[in-house]
């Protein structure tokens, strides 16, 4: 995946497009992130120990990675990610801005 846990995205696609977030979780298996502040869903929990109450909740759903930008760091715009070998390592490159992504 182009994309990491900590990395800024935007998201292009789907009800929340133009909202901006953190990657908080990544599901590789499903090619899915879970964005911070982004895809909040009703979840009905039943009481627990956490949840001692119950109820209806707000969680972040995972949306598709198809549907989210890395934000380049250097100018905060979308970019589209490469990669290259640097040093015996590859790395993430923007490919607007040409810098090395963390």
């Amino acid at each position: 995946m182009f994309v990491k846990t900590g990395d800024k995205v935007r998201v292009i696609a789907g009800k929340d497009k133009g909202k901006e977030g953190t990657i908080t979780k990544t599901v590789a298996g499903k090619d899915r992130v879970v964005v911070e502040g982004v895809n909040i869903v009703k979840k009905h929990q039943k009481p627990s120990n956490e949840y001692p109450q119950g109820g209806v909740i707000d969680i972040e759903a995972p949306i598709h990675v198809s549907n989210v930008q890395l934000l380049d760091p250097s100018t905060n715009e979308p970019t589209k990610v490469a990669f290259k070998i640097e040093d015996g390592k590859k790395v993430r490159v923007s490919k607007k801005s040409g810098n090395v992504l963390g």
